[in-house]
């Protein structure tokens, strides 16, 4: 089952409060413990909280504190995004979300308001988010005033454009649609969204949902009620501005019509008043007095004389023009405070929503879909649960000193900086970091410098090393970290910002060493795409693998995928698929892939593959309509270095979205990493990370 629902809607005044109300409560008849969550709000001017959490808090008893619920106001949203932090504020939406589901079996959210004028802004915003959090949606449309065709037009373009986004869109909900055409309506747009699997319902409108109440108007403007509070649920159908003689305002009045007056006319109150006791009138539905003008002693005397005032009278400070713009905008709410509405609301979603439909799809629906902001999320949460402590050779570097900075206030790891204390001090200094958390060792001063000395000459004498060639080669940064990880005295080393790949990876060899039973040394990449991880292999390391390395690299990279949370289906890739091809590389491929299964004969591994039978299940029906693989494949090794170092940046820079993290190196006792000279901050972050990760699996603690 999917742990997650995003409700989002496509416009203003769409009702989504009732769909809200009505999901709700169909997950709680299901799951315990269900969690609510809206990533932007619009928090009343009046009392500064959200109307949905504060209705779903109220009337559900989830358990959860309003702070938890939400991560930014829609004004703190849009100062974000217009300053160049929308990656800070996304990457704040999705940790509140996941730490909402650490505590929840489920959390359903809900997208922002739609304010009028910011339609197509809103939508971008939240299907980034929808697409971030993985999370399943149901769209929400306002069928309110509009034609088959309009509905079926605005909700294909939604459609389309989310699942363009990576969104996986569960169901299209059409409400406040005309009750005259429900049925229609219902058959076109499911022919029009050409999918059986996305579900497709209609609510009608209701005005005894959609008009507003006495209550909800005194709410809005914190007016006094002043009498008849016995009917404040009153709904209203228009309002009157009674600025004219009585006898002029009387012809004016329509059936449930809220009447606003200054309090310095009085006779339009006792007028309108005196109209609900007659039948030659319609009904009014309150009375407003503004501008914050008492009504005279004498009046409040003979209102309140009367048995049971028949409307209510509702007063407030705001002047005549300021109410009637506000009434506006104003529509119908469910609140907390009207349990008759709640009820309405949440009968009405049963009757027009197949609400067991809706549950089977929803249990059946499990999301594969990882963006590459929960990727990295997920990297770091892993990373902090067991924290190890990992050395950075070039601790002089700008964009090493900065990762470590945010390292250390993430709390991911302990930090080793290697170089010259005074220079390393004086750049921590000019960047304006605290790094007061990290140690920082010159390696010509270390009391372990003799000890690593000594060891390296005994690693290396065979080859013609003498003493003082090994205290030289100790001096180097790179060694001495390595040295390190070898003592236990570090975890892992990241390397490469400044020096090179050979530089970084040769001390590995030479002090470090392969596992016992690994035969070579390999990388992988983790290729976040806008949806899925997958793992590249090799495509940094070995330029022409034998068979038997090819084999040793996928049952490698393998586990490696398993180390981060990928389910390992096992691709070796060939310019062949099945018998399709012949020729010496063919041949190489087909007999790795029997030999790698020799070695595990429960791994899912097929090959040989080409890539888009690997990965696309319909050409994989095509191709190879049997394979647990084909189509379906998340571990893709490839042949060589030249083929495997292109695809992976060809697939990188085919989607801006794509992120590539590596290379990973595989096969080696102890954790070394390297970084390309073009890294970002945040490569170095996500690689030391990896890095404390792959030191917990090696001791035993994933």
């Amino acid at each position: 089952m999917a742990n997650s629902l995003y409700i989002t809607p496509t416009e203003t005044k769409s009702g989504k409060s009732l769909i809200v109300l009505g999901i709700m409560q169909l997950l709680l008849r299901d799951i315990r413990i269900v969690g609510f969550f809206r990533p932007i709000i619009n928090p009343s001017e009046k009392n500064g909280k959200d109307f949905d959490i504060d209705l779903v808090l109220s009337h559900f008893y989830i358990g959860l504190r309003y702070e938890e619920t939400y991560a930014f106001t829609m004004e703190e949203a849009k100062n974000m995004i217009n300053s160049g932090r929308q990656a800070e504020m996304m990457e704040t939406i999705l940790s509140k979300y996941k730490q909402l589901e650490g505590k929840c079996r489920f959390v359903l959210c809900e997208g922002t308001d739609f304010a009028a004028g910011s339609e197509a802004f809103e939508f971008d915003i939240n299907a980034d988010i929808m697409a971030i959090l993985g999370s399943p949606a149901i769209v929400v449309s306002n069928g309110y005033q509009k034609s088959i065709d309009e509905v079926v037009s605005s909700n294909q373009l939604s459609i389309e454009s989310l699942q363009n986004k990576g969104v996986d869109v569960l169901g299209v909900l059409v409400n406040r649609a005309d009750p005259l055409c429900i049925e229609a309506l219902k058959a076109t747009l499911k022919k029009a969204v050409h999918s059986s699997d996305c579900l497709v319902y209609a609510i009608p409108e209701l005005d005894t949902l959609s008009r507003p109440t006495i209550r909800d108007v005194q709410k809005y403007f914190n007016a006094e009620i002043l009498y008849g509070e016995e009917a404040m649920d009153n709904q209203i159908s228009d309002y009157i501005i009674a600025a004219m003689l009585a006898p002029n305002f009387l012809n004016h009045i329509k059936k449930d019509s809220l009447v606003i007056s200054s309090g310095d006319r009085s006779s339009i109150v006792l007028t309108s008043l005196a109209s609900r006791y007659s039948s030659s009138y319609p009904d009014i539905s309150g009375i407003m007095v503004t501008g914050g003008i008492r009504m005279p002693d004498t009046i409040l005397r003979l209102i309140e004389g009367w048995k049971g005032v028949p409307v209510p009278i509702i007063q407030t400070g705001e002047p005549n023009h300021s109410v009637a713009m506000a009434l506006n905008h104003l529509h119908g709410r469910i609140s907390p405070e009207n349990p008759k509405r709640i009820a309405l609301a949440l009968g009405t979603f049963e009757a027009h929503v197949d609400t067991e439909e809706l549950r089977l799809k929803l249990a059946a629906r499990k999301s594969l879909r990882i963006t590459p902001q929960m990727f990295e999320y997920g990297l770091i949460e892993k990373a902090k649960k067991n924290r190890q402590h990992i050395v950075l050779p070039e601790g002089i570097g700008e964009r090493i000193l900065r990762a470590a900075d945010i390292l250390l206030r993430r709390l991911v790891c302990d930090i080793t900086l290697l170089g010259k204390e005074e220079a390393v001090h004086q750049k921590i200094k000019e960047l304006g970091l605290n790094l007061s958390g990290a140690h920082i060792v010159q390696p010509d001063k270390s009391p372990f410098l003799e000890d690593y000395v000594e060891t390296f000459f005994q690693l290396r004498k065979a080859k013609g090393i003498t003493m003082d060639m090994a205290r030289d080669t100790m001096m180097d940064p790179t060694y001495f970290g390595t040295m390190m990880v070898q003592k236990g005295h570090a975890d892992g080393m990241v390397s490469g910002s400044i020096n090179t790949t050979a530089h970084t990876i040769l001390p590995g060899f030479q002090i470090i060493k392969t596992r016992p039973g690994a035969g070579i040394v390999s990388s992988v990449f983790l290729m976040c795409l806008k949806d899925r991880v997958l793992v590249f292999g090799d495509c940094a390391v070995n330029p022409n693998p034998t068979a038997e390395q090819l084999a040793e690299i996928a049952i490698t990279s393998a586990k490696t995928a398993k180390v981060f949370g990928i389910e390992p289906l096992v691709a070796m890739l060939s310019y062949a698929t099945g018998t399709s091809g012949t020729g010496v590389d063919v041949e190489k491929v087909i007999k790795a892939t029997q030999i790698a299964k020799e070695m595990d004969p429960s791994l899912l591994l097929e090959g040989p593959l080409q890539y888009d039978a690997a990965i696309d299940p319909e050409v994989a029906k095509t191709k190879l309509p049997e394979s647990r693989v084909a189509g379906r494949a998340t571990v893709f090794i490839f042949p060589d270095l030249n083929t495997g170092n292109n695809t992976y940046k060809a697939v990188q820079r085919a989607s801006e979205k794509s992120v590539a993290i590596g290379p990973i190196l595989q096969g080696l006792n102890k954790p070394i990493n390297d970084l390309s000279r073009g890294c970002t901050i945040p490569d170095i972050v996500n690689t030391v990370a990896i890095t404390a990760i792959q030191a917990q699996a090696g001791k035993g603690l994933i």
